[in-house]
């Protein structure tokens, strides 16, 4: 038998949540933007890597996380006393690599979902993004769970203290539109991370804590003009704003346009814009598309929340 998994893209930190917030998107034309792989039994273990970004990941596959989360799936089954076999992966890969849409997180997640799968779900939901983490902090340096989570879960996931339940699922603003502006160019995670100061003043953790609380109370009231109207990143944007060129002058644009919100999506380089309605999420992608790609990997795309998370494809 063999299984196809679609992992989407996601907006990590949501600029106003660093590690705690993040949110699962889809194009509203219907692109795949995220990952898919595919799985199914060989006689030995095998990896083959295809699709648009290929040539940017290592070429050696045992290099690759998808071998990594191969290994590790089996150590736990192992560890479980459970009965495995060798399989082929491929990994097609749609998503480019330092982009800040969670291209890491959609390789682990499609890869783990597909292995689960492959043994008829051995591992429950939390025991999973267990294991998504712990790839996640072996490519950034650290852990973190607001990639994987929406990226597995969809939606908007709020990150919890890692006691039994890694997150929860907060009402999304499923009308509104997310532009998402990825310039063509590389930005690393752990690079972006370096940039961060190490300590905060008793003022930045006060409007960090207030800004994030007001939201969490606006999702679930549902109040879109509370929900965006203060939408300030005081730990990650104002020390990483520089590895993105251009994005001071396209969120002043934005904004001054009719879009909700502008934020930085992850650690960059890719640019998120908040719109209340599909006519003007259009105005300004193609606004985005003449004046903030650098380069012809760049993309733009109007996306919707994307409420399914890692499903498998027919």
């Amino acid at each position: 038998m063999k299984y196809n998994v679609f992992a989407p893209a996601s907006i990590g930190n949501l600029s106003i949540g660093f590690d705690v917030l993040g949110m699962a998107v889809q194009p509203i034309d219907g692109t795949l933007l995220g990952d898919v792989v595919s799985i199914e039994s060989a006689e030995t273990n095998h990896l083959s890597i295809v699709g648009d970004f290929a040539d940017k990941l290592p070429s050696d596959p045992q290099q690759n996380i998808v071998w990594h989360c191969l290994v590790l799936f089996h150590q736990y089954m192992q560890t479980n006393d459970l009965a495995f076999e060798p399989v082929k992966l491929t990994l097609d890969k749609k998503m480019p690599v330092g982009s800040g849409l969670g291209s890491s997180a959609c390789s682990v997640v499609a890869a783990l979902v597909a292995l689960n799968t492959f043994y008829q779900a051995p591992f429950d939901e939390q025991q999973l993004l267990k294991m998504m983490g712990e790839m996640e902090a072996q490519i950034s340096g650290s852990l973190h769970y607001d990639n994987v989570a929406p990226c597995y879960l969809g939606g908007l996931q709020l990150m919890l203290p890692q006691t039994q339940k890694v997150t929860t699922t907060l009402p999304s603003f499923n009308d509104h539109y997310y532009i998402m502006a990825y310039p063509g160019i590389e930005v690393s995670t752990k690079a972006a991370r370096d940039v961060l100061p190490d300590s905060y003043t008793r003022a930045q953790a006060i409007e960090y804590g207030q800004t994030l609380a007001s939201f969490v109370d606006a999702c679930y009231r549902q109040d879109a003009q509370q929900a965006f109207s203060t939408f300030e990143d005081v730990i990650a944007e104002p020390y990483r704003k520089h590895l993105l060129p251009g994005f001071d002058e396209a969120r002043q644009y934005l904004l001054a346009q009719g879009g909700l919100a502008v934020g930085i999506s992850g650690s960059g380089p890719t640019l998120f814009c908040v719109c209340e309605n599909e006519q003007t999420a259009n105005e300004l992608a193609c606004w985005l598309k003449e004046n903030y790609l650098k380069t012809s990997l760049g993309f733009v795309h109007v996306c919707e929340a994307d409420t399914h998370g890692a499903r498998i494809l027919d």
